[in-house]
């Protein structure tokens, strides 16, 4: 794998990161726009505002007031975006001959959305919004369990308290006015880095990204998002474990724990931990409660790195006939074990060559999510430079036994919130001492 990514990177008058990344195996262009603003830039009462112009970026702006999506297509290329916490991204893949086409487009919504944003593509996209919710939360098998596990981790005001995709109360309330001072805060070329992949000369994709961006004005810098001081939530004396009913069929655990932001000292540790648990078919925990004592149907673990702070995961679908209570015994011992012992040498080297190849594999593509394009931009916009794939290859291979044992002893000693799924009318079924959680 290569420990570079080769890259060309200059900066607009305007503010505009522009990255180029030459790649001619194939005749195909990626190209990648990154604003710098989620959720966390959101407030409350005003949520859902970053994922809402997710969708209002696709319905047209005032050179092409229709939707985004067919005159990509039709020259056959694919496209898409996405919206989290930090940032929201917008990516095209097109055939070599259509990428003028594609940073027109992209331009074009980015200096002139304003003047084609109405009343009615508000309303439109405001209810396929509170649709998506219902879909992917509301009535999804364990959806309710992210929201429910961030409002414990981070209760009000922080900006981490509140799901991406917004509290149905704020998007009903929602005005054009409070639309269009978002994104005039936030979507404006001082706040965003374009990055240019694939089968393009640097000097040509350069002049295009200043032909069409290079006249967009910028606006001064977005405020600075408030991070509320004060201990780790869940270490004082509020409950610490709770329980959702829900229309499921099986118990689903949930063991958290708040931890360190994206590419901080130990992130990448608890990453590695996250695979010794859980990841793959030989991890400490499948092997503990699936194959040997068969009290879960399945598990996972994951450490969700943010730009302000990260939460670690472990979840388990609890075996039919199995008790939370003994599930909870195991996850707890065998923390304890990696703690005291830390992983077996070969386990160790397992795990960080998996990383690796999943690292690898998502640069194989020079578009869509996580491909060249995308991780440019990743980099450029959290780490300040396009070229930190060799530091962040470089943190993976640096974690050795006493960096997992410490990231292990550091979730044993720190403030746990679990979470139990349960059940319609089956809350006994919870980990003892679970107190009811406000889901909405």
């Amino acid at each position: 794998m290569p420990g570079a990514l080769s890259y060309t990177k200059t900066t607009l008058d305007n503010g505009l990161d522009v990255i180029v990344h030459e790649e001619h195996a194939c005749p195909i262009v990626a190209v990648n726009l990154w604003y710098h603003v989620g959720s966390k830039n959101e407030r409350p009462g005003r949520t859902g505002f970053a994922h809402l112009f997710e969708h209002l970026m696709f319905e047209g702006s005032e050179h092409h007031d229709a939707g985004y999506f067919r005159p990509l297509e039709e020259a056959g290329g694919t496209l898409n975006g996405s919206t989290n916490a930090d940032r929201t991204n917008y990516w095209a893949t097109v055939p070599r001959e259509a990428v003028e086409r594609a940073l027109w487009l992209e331009s074009d919504r980015m200096g002139y959305l304003l003047p084609a944003l109405s009343a009615e593509k508000l309303a439109t996209q405001r209810d396929v919004v509170l649709n998506e919710r219902r879909q992917n939360y509301e009535n999804r098998p364990y959806g309710l369990a992210p929201m429910t596990l961030a409002a414990a981790h981070f209760p009000l005001p922080h900006p981490y308290h509140w799901p991406t995709i917004g509290v149905p109360a704020d998007l009903h309330a929602v005005e054009l006015e409070d639309v269009r001072e978002f994104f005039a805060a936030y979507y404006h070329p001082g706040n965003a880095s374009l990055a240019i992949a694939g089968d393009i000369d640097t000097d040509e994709a350069l002049a295009l990204a200043g032909r069409h961006f290079g006249e967009i004005s910028t606006r001064p810098p977005p405020p600075p998002v408030a991070i509320p001081a004060g201990p780790s939530p869940g270490c004082d004396s509020r409950p610490r474990s709770f329980y959702v009913e829900d229309r499921v069929e099986l118990v689903r655990l949930y063991f958290t724990w708040r931890t360190t932001a994206l590419f901080e000292a130990g992130d990448a540790e608890l990453d590695v931990l996250a695979d010794l648990l859980a990841g793959g078919l030989s991890s400490r925990l499948r092997r503990a409660l699936v194959h040997d004592r068969r009290l879960a149907a399945d598990v996972g673990a994951w450490q969700d790195s943010r730009e302000i702070a990260g939460v670690f995961a472990i979840s388990v679908t609890v075996a039919p006939t199995a008790r939370a209570a003994d599930v909870e015994a195991v996850v707890t011992g065998e923390l304890a074990r990696l703690a005291d012992e830390g992983p077996d040498p070969d386990e160790l080297a397992r795990v960080v060559r998996c990383a690796e190849s999943a690292m690898a594999s998502l640069l194989e593509r020079v578009g869509g999510f996580g491909g060249r394009s995308d991780q440019l931009n990743r980099y450029n916009v959290f780490a300040g430079t396009p070229g930190y794939l060799a530091g962040d290859l470089a943190r993976y291979r640096r974690v050795d036994r006493s960096g997992v044992r410490a990231a292990a002893a550091r979730l044993a000693a720190e403030c746990r919130i679990a979470l139990s799924v349960v059940p319609l009318g089956a809350n006994d079924a919870a980990l003892p001492g679970a107190e009811p959680a406000d889901a909405s």
